[in-house]
Formats: structure tokens, C-alpha cells, sequence
């Protein structure tokens, strides 16, 4: 029997002028995971499968604000409560990551400093040592991170996996694979110059914003351990 797709689900597109020379989220989580079966929709265009014909799901990040409540977006989030209740293997990326906070009861809202953007240092918590995924990185790396809204409360049962000093919930589990991750593991350095870029040309951030890019190899290698994990399944 051929085994079941590890889904990607585009919540959105990136800036035109870096998807026209190096792809889009939907590219980069698929480079990430490595994976030979990957199948990609886009959430707001699309129908979902059923949550029980794929192996996983990976939901990628967004331009919009999940505080919108947009049709699509509330859609996808009752996907995902039907998704973790049959146990379907899930990682949210930053608006993924919010998301999944909002469909399982937790709460999200602007950040009250503004746009986080730029590599930042996330610290792990103690007692991470039996997680699937967060246990094979060291306790602190840097990650790479464009955000104006942030999980504010995460959702009942879920526990907390790592911070930063400026994003308390950085990443967590609910149950026993259900995961969220505000920092972006498919962003290389060169796509997190070009938001940055992007943001100052736009007047979004000023210059003097703390924007530095630097190395990110253990937050990259968080979507391999995803797509492992799921074909250890």
C-alpha cells in the first residue's frame, strides 16, 4: 500500500518580488522536509482532503491576521480541530502556528511591540527531553522570525516548549502531536533579508529596529524531524 502525503498548506503567498526568483512558503517547507510524498493546496483555494487520507500537515505562515477571521481561515481551522481530534501529525508556522492556537482554544492578538522580525535566540524549556521533534535541538538557537501577531493565551493542555525575550510562546505542543513554531524553519537567510528589506522600504519597521540575520541550522532542521516523526508513525 503506497503510503499517505504529508500535506502542505499554503495560508498564503510571499512578497512577489522574492516568490518570482526563489519560491514561495509552500517550496521552502517542502525543500525542508524532504520528503519524496509531499501534496500542497492552498488553504483559501482549495478543499482540504480528509484528515485521514494524508500522514501529516504542515501549515505555512501568512500575510494575513487571524484575528481577520476570514472564511478560508476559519475553515482551516475547523480542519485542524477535526484534524487533531482522529490524531493527524500537525506543525503550524507562525500564522499556522497561531492558528491552531485559535482552533484549539487558545487566544491570539497583536503584539503590543510591534512587528518582530529579524533572528532571534530561542531558549527551550526544561523538560523538552521526551518531545519528538524539540528534544534533537540544542536548548538555545537562533530562528528567524516576521510577526505582528502573537499566540497571546495557548490553548488548554498544551505545553509550553520555548521562548524568547520578546515572544513568550514561541513554540508548543497540544497532546502528542499537535505543534506550533511563530519562527519560520523554512526561511534561509537570504528570504529573511528580503522581508526585512521589503519592511523597510514599505516604512512597516524604521532602521534602527533590531533586524540582524544570522545562521539559523537548528531551528532548519525542525521540518525533517517533522516528516521522520511522521514516517515513523
Amino acid at each position: 500500500m503506497p503510503s499517505k502525503p504529508i500535506l502542505i498548506i499554503s495560508a498564503g503567498n510571499s512578497f512577489t518580488e522574492i516568490t518570482s526568483r526563489y519560491g514561495d512558503f509552500g517550496d521552502w517547507i517542502a525543500a525542508g522536509l524532504d520528503d519524496g510524498n509531499v501534496q500542497h493546496v492552498h488553504a483559501a483555494e482549495e478543499q482540504l482532503p480528509e484528515p485521514t487520507a494524508i500522514a501529516g500537515a504542515v501549515i505555512s505562515g501568512s500575510h494575513a491576521m487571524v484575528t481577520d477571521r476570514e472564511p478560508w481561515s476559519e475553515a482551516l481551522a475547523e480542519w485542524i480541530r477535526e484534524a487533531a481530534s482522529v490524531g493527524t501529525p500537525l506543525l503550524g508556522i507562525c500564522y499556522g502556528h497561531q492558528l491552531i492556537a485559535h482552533a484549539l482554544g487558545g487566544e491570539v492578538g497583536y503584539r503590543n511591540d510591534g512587528i518582530e522580525l529579524g533572528s532571534h535566540l530561542i531558549e527551550l524549556q526544561k523538560g523538552v527531553d521526551s518531545d519528538p521533534l524539540f528534544s534533537q535541538l540544542p536548548s538555545q538557537f537562533d530562528a528567524h522570525l516576521v510577526h505582528a501577531q502573537s499566540v497571546l493565551q495557548l490553548p488548554p493542555q498544551a505545553t509550553l516548549l520555548g521562548s524568547s525575550a520578546g515572544e513568550p510562546h514561541q513554540c508548543y505542543r497540544v497532546g502528542e502531536q499537535v505543534w506550533g513554531v511563530q519562527f519560520h524553519p523554512e526561511f534561509n537567510e537570504t528570504v529573511m533579508q528580503l522581508y526585512i528589506d521589503h519592511l523597510l522600504q514599505d516604512g512597516k519597521i524604521s532602521s534602527t529596529s533590531k533586524t540582524a540575520v544570522v545562521p539559523t541550522p537548528y531551528s532548519a532542521q525542525l521540518l525533517k524531524h517533522f516528516s521522520k516523526y511522521v514516517r515513523r508513525r
